[in-house]
């Protein structure tokens, strides 16, 4: 049953309109393992009385079942509903829950402890407004109640309670808590932590919850459920200058035009001028549209379908800005990073960008530094392991409207996904635009890369072949290339070993090194096709996402993917070079097939079996390929 108020009874409408214009507030609960985070929500819940009858049923019986209160009622089984969390009595997703109160209504995310878990952490804290942060009065400051307190001051929370839980094992001693607090304070101040609110509670028996607790008469500041209703979360952020990502381009029917989104910040009224971002078009709001009615005014927090005097291209993911006061636009950018996959992240490598409604290609150009959450020590890294945070600098494909995520989450908040596999690998917050940004340009030239495809009579291609070391490749290219040049084709080949002389002799083999390596050859070959000449590679190229990457820098057509298909067996047995057999006695690190992983294309155009064909053969198939393609140029 809900909490209870008179006006149910008395004026069913009364209370439904006092319910629906109650405050909100998002919180979230972090810490360590086993500091009792989904026990504290499960009593939030049962105090605020939002537990029906039928589930507190089933709550007595899974305590006595999968509890860990010796048959007592265990209110973490309220939040944690995995199978896998009740067996092991840990939190493993994020779970939201609801409850209100007579002044105001409330959205929980339980976050996981575990530092396995942190991007999940991430991911509840993302949207809070206030965090709880929860300590075993027991065990003090512990390692993740550092790195939760370090995420949470990176989000922009500023509104914190030091929850120092369970002082009911250590019979409530004031000094226990007083030392808690001050070696908690000590490291709060150096992350920006100044104010926190710490009270002690025991998160079983409801102390200092939602009523005082005659355990701790030394204690004078608020109980946890008076700060929660009372703390003020508004920001400024109407009185920001005006930005809307659009969400939706509403078009119903051919009279009506308009575009949807969240206001991120600012107001809004018919008849201001806006810039579309990044196009910098300028209009003027026609309508502010709403399902109830047109508004005469919008601001923050408001969803909104804005419509426009002028007819202007405005797609999904650009945003409405004030046109006296624009969002700055870019494509090079410091950010701090959350490396949120098992797999490291190699700087180079290509993913997607998803800010708001936009998504853009994204690499990571270089990691200046990783930081140690325990001691906030900044050390150089190459990669970045899962749970890490960087500092890193970005590159995309395409500029984009921003601000800093200090000053707007909503436009500077992102989040990295893997191209290939779709998985979120990462989350990030825009610190600044590159200043190189604002001084590198595009310089026109009047000879295009169809008039140079033109003179030379043939369009521009890649032919990137693929394959373990000892498949053939090198060979199988030079044969190509030889009968390319027969037939009077312009071409050039690029080789895996040559271009390690000169252009790439700086990069070893590391996963970081191969995946750089296959970055600059990729740049190199599509400045070679802008220049009409049709390209051979010849890599091991390992990896997915840098063939992924090499494609997605050409045209469609222009990148032919050629498997060279040798098993391992085969190609450890030819050995032409002997790097097998230095692999296999330790001499050679991370090398492909042995110690390293080689990612076998999905759908090549061509795959090319060497152990049912010739170099010769294989040369002729490519070439008849290619001339099925019509690579002559039409003039």
């Amino acid at each position: 049953m809900a909490h209870q108020s008179a006006l149910i009874a008395e004026d069913i409408e009364a209370y439904l309109h006092q319910h629906q214009h109650k405050s909100l507030l998002r919180f979230i609960t972090c810490g360590s393992v086993d500091d009792g985070k989904s026990t504290l929500i499960g009593r939030l819940l049962y105090d605020s009385k939002m537990i029906f009858e039928d589930q507190m049923a089933a709550l007595e019986v899974d305590s006595r079942k999968v509890g860990t209160q010796g048959g007592a009622i265990d209110f973490a089984l309220l939040v944690d509903g995995l199978a896998a969390e009740r067996e092991q009595g840990i939190t493993i997703d994020v779970a939201y829950r609801f409850f209100s109160t007579e002044k105001r209504k409330f959205i929980v995310a339980d976050t996981p402890g575990h530092e396995q878990y942190t991007r999940n952490m991430v991911t509840g804290a993302s949207t809070a407004d206030a965090a709880v942060i929860l300590i075993d009065a027991r065990k003090g400051v512990l390692t993740q109640t550092r790195r939760h307190s370090y995420l949470v001051s990176l989000l922009g929370i500023r509104h914190v309670v030091l929850a120092v839980n369970k002082m009911d094992l250590v019979g409530w001693d004031k000094g226990v808590f007083d030392a808690i607090v001050a070696d908690y304070r000590a490291f709060a101040e150096q992350i920006g932590l100044s104010v926190f609110t710490p009270i002690p509670i025991s998160g079983l028996g409801g102390d200092n919850m939602a009523t005082r607790s005659d355990a701790t008469p030394w204690f004078e500041g608020p109980i946890l459920m008076d700060w929660l209703e009372a703390v003020e979360v508004e920001d400024d952020l109407q009185a920001k200058p005006f930005r809307m990502p659009v969400q939706w381009v509403n078009r119903p029917n051919l009279d009506f035009r308009g575009f949807s989104g969240l206001i991120a910040s600012g107001s809004i009224k018919p008849g201001d001028r806006i810039r579309a971002l990044p196009s910098g078009r300028e209009s003027r709001v026609a309508r502010i549209v709403t399902l109830p009615g047109d508004l005469d005014q919008a601001v923050a927090g408001q969803s909104v379908t804005l419509t426009l005097e002028d007819e202007i291209d405005i797609s999904r993911g650009d945003v409405i800005a004030a046109a006296d006061a624009p969002a700055p636009v870019a494509n090079q950018f410091e950010a701090t990073l959350v490396w949120m996959d098992d797999e490291p992240l190699p700087p180079g490598r290509t993913y997607l960008l998803k800010l708001g409604a936009r998504t853009v290609g994204a690499s990571i150009t270089d990691i200046k530094h990783r930081v140690n959450v325990n001691t906030l020590e900044k050390t150089a890294a190459k990669r970045l392991e899962l749970n890490e945070i960087g500092v890193c600098n970005l590159s995309l494909d395409q500029a984009i409207p921003f601000e800093a995520y200090a000053e707007n989450r909503h436009m500077g908040g992102f989040i990295l996904i893997d191209r290939l596999s779709n998985r979120t690998v990462g989350a990030g917050l825009i610190n600044f635009a590159l200043r190189r940004a604002d001084n590198i340009h595009w310089q026109h030239t009047d000879v295009t890369k169809v008039s140079r495809a033109a003179l030379k009579r043939q369009r521009g291609q890649v032919v990137w072949l693929t394959g373990l070391s000892g498949a053939g490749k090198s060979t199988i290219a030079n044969l190509v290339e030889k009968r390319l040049h027969a037939l009077g084709r312009h071409t050039y080949l690029l080789d895996g070993d040559n271009v390690r002389h000169g252009l790439n002799k700086d990069l070893g083999f590391t996963e970081e090194d191969r995946v750089e390596n296959i970055r600059r050859v990729a740049e190199v070959a599509k400045l070679m096709v802008d220049a009409g000449l049709i390209v051979l590679t010849a890599f091991i190229s390992p990896f997915r996402a840098e063939r992924q990457l090499a494609r997605d820098l050409l045209e469609p057509g222009e990148f032919i993917e050629v498997f060279v298909d040798t098993p391992l067996a085969v190609a450890e047995a030819r050995d032409v070079k002997g790097l097998y057999k230095k692999a296999r006695s330790g001499q050679l690190k991370n090398f492909t097939g042995v110690d390293s992983p080689y990612e076998a294309p999905e759908s090549p155009e061509l795959r090319i079996d060497t152990t049912a064909i010739d170099p010769v053969e294989a040369a002729e198939r490519i070439v008849a390929w290619l001339e099925g393609q019509e690579i002559d140029y039409t003039i």
